[in-house]
């Protein structure tokens, strides 16, 4: 939702303040150098030394002190004693686009609502049928390999979407983009996990 012209730099810590290594406080410093650094912007995340831009970060290891990829577009560059080596043009990694003329819905008030369905080997139907007779507004589908979807599945998220519910085909895969049929009746999550175009889709619906 920000337009990438300031730095928005989020930092983590793997371990707890008790531990004998802890790793928050490094995190903390990196941070401050990488949203201090002339020609920073957009939305990053900074951990162990590495710097990653929104779009492509995902948490790849439940507990190791690196625990964050870039995946097949690299991290943007890393922190060293301070100083920061970029590897690509900083620009070129901005937060997912938002739109600054979407109305946020008022605290406590509820979002879209949209739901993530797994392909696996002998779904069917039902979990999709259940959640449109229910009122959802968003699917995203996270299909096997290359975003693909079981025959039965795939039926009723076309029935879904006559009804009117958006639906977003993405992948299970850690790494790469769906490159979808000609002309394919599901929208792309243009490389978002299924967890980012969860979001991207009640964005998309606020809008």
């Amino acid at each position: 939702m920000l337009a990438p012209s300031k730095p928005v730099v989020l930092t983590c810590a793997m371990r707890p303040a008790t531990s004998l290594l802890a790793d928050g406080p490094q995190n903390i410093v990196d941070a401050i150098a990488v949203a201090a650094w002339p020609g920073a912007g957009g939305v990053v995340a900074v951990c162990a030394g590495t710097i990653h831009g929104a779009r492509d970060v995902r948490k790849q290891h439940t507990y190791r002190l690196d625990a964050f990829s870039s995946g097949d577009a690299g991290p943007v560059g890393y922190v060293e004693e301070g100083r920061l080596r970029l590897l690509r043009n900083w620009m070129a990694a901005p937060g997912v686009p938002g739109s600054p003329s979407i109305e946020l819905p008022a605290e406590g008030a509820a979002w879209p609502w949209v739901e993530i369905v797994t392909s696996h080997a002998g779904t069917g139907s039902r979990m999709v049928d259940s959640l449109v007779a229910s009122g959802v507004q968003g699917i995203v589908v996270a299909g096997t390999g290359n975003g693909t979807i079981h025959h039965a599945l795939e039926a009723a998220l076309g029935k879904a979407r006559l009804r009117g519910v958006k639906v977003v085909r993405a992948t299970r895969c850690a790494q790469g983009p769906v490159i979808g049929p000609q002309g394919d009746f599901l929208a792309d999550a243009q490389g978002l996990s299924p967890v980012k175009a969860r979001i991207a889709l009640q964005l998309g619906l606020l809008g």
